[in-house]
């Protein structure tokens, strides 16, 4: 697995060996990772992979059968004993909100301010409103506002009682997919400028990328890789990894030697030595944008597919009953269904693996 920990000092959350499920099931199995004080992590995975279950544990709503959370250096859960929830100093964003629609925004965002005399809390929550960019929001009801801002409250409401760390539980997952982007930078930019770490669960791909520091890749529940956005792109630990980050497939190929590999796209180099022998046979990862537009190229493979999104086209090419691959080039390249188009690969990260049947 490649990992990218923070060095000790740093970790303000610490998940060593973690193992949890329901009923006597076990769903998570030896999970582990780190996060910094700042940073942004997110459990990415497909439905069932147990990235939930790993949250109600932060969270402090399930008991661990193996393993610890540490926060802050501090056991908040260890087998036979956890921190109740409200002991944790740590927030949670839910994907319905969770607003209470008898209450104002700010007596909603003041919820967990009631300690507070009136006027220090009604600043307080003022301050947060205005972070979110709901100031002039405030007497309003939650039935009264688009779900990106309800989203928003539900955030500011999460932080009023200065969390440790905050929780998001596939937080835009209501919301088109337009606002989802926009919204989770405004989000990530909230974190970033308070300085909160936090975990976000999701199966989004673009949604971790673009919000967060850190992602772990979830399957059956275990890791499969805990590392930055561009490692788990370009550097992938394993065949999974490789298949459902981003997109791309694989074609068939023989290696050379330890960094080169003749496929039908022709011979291909790599950017590593990986520990093949010649001849072995292997599947090889080709992404859209592993593909350019050569004139000059031998290879021209057939159009079976295309799909038109505004400022680039992907095209799915066809060069056997064994090789197909996909290519996207920008919209002013037009090419036809049934065409032969000159292409050739230019994939400054090799991936490959050993071909198992």
């Amino acid at each position: 697995m490649s990992t990218t920990a923070p060095p000790p000092e740093d970790w303000l959350l610490e998940v060593n060996n973690l193992s949890c499920g329901y009923g006597g099931d076990s769903v998570v199995k030896d999970v582990s990772f780190a996060l910094s004080h700042g940073d942004i992590g997110c459990l990415l995975g497909p439905s069932g992979c147990g990235k939930s279950t790993i949250l109600r544990a932060l969270a402090g709503f399930l008991p661990l059968t193996g393993g610890e959370i540490r926060l802050e250096s501090q056991a908040i859960s260890l087998p036979g004993r956890t921190l109740p929830p409200e002991k944790r100093r740590i927030g949670m964003v839910f994907q319905d909100y969770a607003l209470f629609p008898h209450l104002t925004i700010a007596d909603n965002v003041g919820f967990g301010l009631r300690n507070m005399a009136k006027a220090e809390r009604r600043q307080k929550v003022m301050e947060l409103l205005n972070v979110v960019h709901l100031q002039d929001l405030a007497d309003n009801y939650p039935h009264e506002l688009s779900g990106g801002q309800q989203q928003r409250v539900a955030l500011a409401r999460a932080l009023a009682p200065e969390p440790t760390l905050i929780l998001l539980d596939e937080p835009f997952s209501n919301l088109d997919a337009d606002l989802r982007r926009r919204l989770s930078l405004d989000v990530r930019e909230i974190l970033k400028t308070l300085g909160i770490s936090a975990i976000l669960v999701t199966h989004d791909q673009q949604e971790a990328f673009a919000m967060c520091d850190q992602v772990a890749v979830l399957r059956d529940g275990r890791i499969q890789q805990w590392d930055v956005p561009y490692n788990l792109y370009h550097e992938p630990a394993n065949r999974f990894v490789a298949s459902f980050v981003g997109q791309g497939g694989f074609i068939p190929g023989k290696a050379l030697g330890p960094d080169t590999i003749d496929s039908e796209l022709g011979v291909i180099h790599g950017n590593r030595a990986y520990r093949w022998s010649p001849g072995t046979l292997l599947d090889v990862l080709i992404r859209p944008d592993d593909i350019v537009h050569d004139p000059d190229s031998d290879l021209q493979p057939k159009v079976v597919e295309k799909t038109f999104a505004g400022t680039s086209t992907l095209y799915r090419f066809r060069c056997s009953e064994d090789t197909e691959f996909e290519a996207l080039f920008r919209s002013h390249l037009d090419f036809h269904l049934g065409e032969h188009v000159p292409v050739r690969v230019e994939a400054d990260h090799l991936i490959a693996f050993e071909r198992t049947a």
